[in-house]
């Protein structure tokens, strides 16, 4: 933390920022999924399983729960961005957990009950985009090892 004159001003880090924004984004994109219109079959909207036809942006398959988690994982980024060492934990363990999600839904059926989220082939692909993406963040912007 920085001061200017008597004020403290707090100094973010480039990691730091990154984590807020996805954890922005990630809230962004709970709050879209129950909203009709942005969420399409939104009617169609269940709390979980692959019943569910609602579909963000039309393209994306989501469900009260998927929305949930949507929204778990921007609340984690806003608070894990508060210092550098808890962004990158964000961004790579983040990306780990999506990578795994990922791999979970290229092997499932996704017409069973294990595809309890949902997921369809645009979320498994957006899921490997964003595992790729947060975990290069987390390691090329935590290089900086003043990670307190």
């Amino acid at each position: 933390m920085a001061t200017s004159g008597s004020r403290a001003v707090d100094v973010r880090r480039p990691i730091q920022l990154a984590a807020l924004v996805v954890g922005v984004v990630f809230l962004l994109v709970g709050v879209l999924g129950f909203i009709p219109g942005i969420t399409t079959n939104f009617g169609d909207l269940s709390f979980a399983g692959h019943q569910s036809e609602a579909m963000l942006l039309g393209l994306f398959q989501v469900s009260v729960l998927h929305n949930i988690v949507h929204l778990l994982f921007g609340v984690a980024g806003l608070a894990m961005s508060r210092t550098a060492a808890g962004a990158r934990n964000f961004l790579i363990f983040g990306g780990v957990i999506y990578a795994v999600l990922w791999i979970y839904g290229l092997l499932i059926d996704q017409n069973s009950a294990a595809n309890f989220v949902p997921l369809n082939t645009a979320d498994n692909w957006l899921h490997l985009v964003l595992a790729v993406g947060m975990i290069a963040l987390g390691l090329l912007l935590g290089r900086d090892r003043r990670t307190v």
